[in-house]
């Protein structure tokens, strides 16, 4: 396994030709990371809009539990963070179970405002085929969730801690376990490195003759 040096406009441009590869009438796209990942999947928009594709993006910050559940055990605690903020029964009934076979197109874009503890009363909204779902948050790998490509931003624990805000360093634990638990990296359709947003590379693995 080797690292290639890219830059974000430049993997994007890779993703979109995957994409647009894919005969799917919906193709739901995961960008995974422990932080920043809305700009990498910001970055698909456009270019597969260029390619004749209906965009829809999604953030899984807007589809978290309410408080009352994510801080049952604490706001502080990395083994809720880990596994019981997001409401990924709703991610997969209001998003992308929608987008799968024989789905009739129509997704809700958000369903909680977390920082209001309420919810959104956002409509659902139809994405034409050929249409590709950009959904962006964390830890949302291992789940079972149903994406046709799945991209993790990988972070050294060193980079991370840089990156984290200092008022979320409580996390830390929850994206170790993560790490070490899932192994995002060894299943991910693609793995960016991005300790150091201004150089990104990309994980290519060599296949044995």
């Amino acid at each position: 396994m080797r690292y290639r040096p890219i830059t974000f406009e430049r993997l994007a441009a890779e993703l979109t030709e995957r994409v647009l590869a894919m005969p799917q009438p919906w193709v739901r796209v995961a960008v995974d990371g422990p932080v920043d990942t809305a700009g990498p999947a910001d970055a698909l928009v456009g270019p597969l809009r260029v390619g004749g594709r209906a965009v829809q993006r999604v953030s899984t910050v807007d589809f978290l539990r309410p408080a009352s559940l994510r801080f049952e055990y604490g706001r502080e605690n990395p083994d809720s963070r880990y596994w019981s903020w997001l409401d990924e029964g709703a991610l997969r009934r209001e998003v992308l179970d929608p987008l799968g076979h024989n789905g009739s197109g129509k997704v809700l874009p958000a369903l909680w405002d977390a920082e209001r503890d309420r919810a959104t009363r956002s409509e659902r909204v139809e994405l034409p085929a050929p249409g590709v779902l950009i959904a962006d948050g964390e830890m949302l790998l291992g789940r079972g969730l149903p994406f046709e490509l799945t991209v993790h931003l990988q972070l050294s624990p060193g980079a991370l801690r840089r990156r984290l805000p200092e008022d979320e360093h409580w996390a830390l634990e929850a994206f170790e376990r993560y790490e070490e638990e899932v192994r995002p990296a060894d299943f991910a359709d693609v793995v960016v490195r991005a300790d150091d947003p201004r150089h990104p590379a990309v994980l290519e693995r060599v296949r044995k003759p």
